[in-house]
């Protein structure tokens, strides 16, 4: 019969990139103290990386070697295992939105959840926890919208919205209105005048 850490691998290699691996889904292969043992013995071998406490991922193998499974994907699946929303954070946005040229040097991501630092091999991603309004319209412009005018701050919010209405569609403008309900009164109130202005 195979060894807890082989079956823990297979299992692991049947799983797409960045599925989550925890101690508590895997207790049909042994008990709880010998699958914490496995999987720190395979996270010391680097036969899997140990992202946080309690939660590991298989390296995903290319003819160049190993490398840790992409962040985007992992932080996806680490949202749904976890039940948050976790969403980039305003540099991010406003890079993706054409705001700036700068690229973050940190992986960073807002969540509904609590702060945490995560390891994906040498990489760093750290979540930081955030208030409801800047995490709305997940993945969408218009929520890259409110982040990156989060980022911005009271002060640029008025250029930076101009700007960032231009690369909106017509839908996207009305699902960042819709979002001002919960809005600072410092972004609300310039999203309320574009949409008056129409």
């Amino acid at each position: 019969m195979p060894s807890l850490s082989n079956r823990i691998m297979r299992h692991a290699a049947a799983l797409p990139e960045a599925a989550p691996l925890c101690p508590g889904a895997l207790l049909h292969l042994g008990s709880r103290a010998a699958v914490d043992q496995a999987l720190s013995r395979l996270a010391r071998a680097g036969r899997l990386l140990r992202v946080c406490r309690g939660v590991y991922m298989r390296p995903v193998e290319t003819r160049f070697g190993t490398r840790p499974p992409v962040v985007e994907k992992a932080v996806m699946a680490l949202a749904e295992l976890w039940g948050e929303t976790i969403v980039p954070c305003g540099a991010s946005a406003a890079n993706v939105l054409g705001l700036t040229t700068q690229n973050p040097v940190l992986f960073v991501y807002l969540t509904s959840g609590p702060n945490r630092r995560l390891r994906f091999g040498t990489q760093e991603v750290r979540l930081r926890h955030a208030p409801r309004w800047q995490l709305v319209a997940p993945y969408r412009p218009a929520g890259d919208a409110v982040r990156a005018l989060a980022w911005f701050g009271p002060r640029e919010v008025e250029d930076a919205l101009a700007t960032v209405a231009s690369r909106l569609s017509d839908d996207d403008v009305a699902e960042l209105a819709a979002a001002r309900a919960i809005m600072p009164t410092w972004m609300a109130e310039p999203v309320s005048a574009l949409v008056a202005d129409g």
